[in-house]
């Protein structure tokens, strides 16, 4: 499935790969042009033949409850910042809060910290 075109390359598609990290399924938004390998099924690294970086993990905003969807990354594609709700677990209550995210070239997505 393609999402959209690719914010880093000229010639490249997002799209969406299935992968297992530590035993569990989880969807990683890459490029077209994003080849990786792994020996261990945690630690995936850029192929030789990849020409470009782009990547977001599904679970890259996890620590915050927060699992990326099909339709935020389209978003985050065409507008490059994105409003999504974030959950807090202080002090034993849940609190749920709103932040923007924007891409991000080192770790796929940010959140932008007022």
């Amino acid at each position: 499935m393609i999402l959209g075109k690719c914010p880093y390359c000229s010639d490249g598609n997002v799209e969406v790969r299935d992968k297992e990290v530590s035993g569990k399924k989880v969807k990683l938004y890459a490029c077209s042009n994003a080849h990786w390998k792994t020996e261990d099924g945690e630690l995936f690294e850029l192929r030789d033949d990849a020409s470009c970086e782009f990547r977001i993990w599904q679970n890259a905003l996890g620590k915050y409850g927060k699992w990326l969807t099909y339709k935020e990354v389209r978003e985050l594609l065409e507008n490059e910042t994105i409003e999504v709700e974030l959950l807090s677990k202080k002090y034993g209550k849940k609190v749920y809060y709103k932040k923007f995210i924007t891409l991000n070239p080192e770790y796929g997505v940010s959140v932008i910290w007022d």
